[in-house]
């Protein structure tokens, strides 16, 4: 159950990260986080990641959501989708390194991880590490950024 004050985090999976990620959002929700789930909301073996990612991704950029998980197989094309929305710096996770340093370091909004590959154990320690993580906001961080901004707004 959700609170007024919960944290808003979006997830989505296709057919490859269908399993995981209904193990993910009783855990969220056992975390004080309010789940937006962007599908699928039923096993579809002929489904298709982009369907899912792509307004998941939108959220995050839009605000809608504080941060996204999303899940296909590999982790690889839920990945490829949601960094081709603009406002999104997605990365596939598979360390908890990363899925806490990517934030810190890169503003990472959304986390991709891999169904197929991912054990349940460990993508629940990766989303925790990632959603409670911040953004330092070190100068060259911010600079950093503000390339990769300039590189979007041009592509548009």
């Amino acid at each position: 159950m959700s609170t007024a004050s919960a944290i808003k985090i979006g997830i989505c999976a296709d057919h490859g990260g269908f399993e995981l990620k209904e193990t993910i959002i009783p855990y969220l929700i056992k975390n004080n986080y309010e789940v937006i789930d962007f599908g699928a909301k039923q096993l579809d073996s002929a489904d298709d990641f982009p369907d899912y990612v792509i307004p998941l991704a939108k959220a995050v950029a839009n605000g809608e959501v504080f941060r996204g998980i999303a899940i296909c197989g590999s982790g690889v094309g839920a990945c490829i989708a949601a960094n081709k929305v603009s406002g999104v710096r997605a990365a596939l996770i598979v360390d908890y390194f990363s899925a806490h340093q990517g934030v810190e370091d890169d503003d990472m909004n959304l986390i991709c991880l891999g169904g197929r590959v991912t054990g349940f154990a460990s993508a629940e320690e990766l989303v925790l590490a990632f959603l409670k993580a911040n953004f330092i906001g070190a100068e060259r961080h911010v600079r950093r950024l503000k390339k990769i901004q300039q590189l979007e707004n041009n592509n548009n």
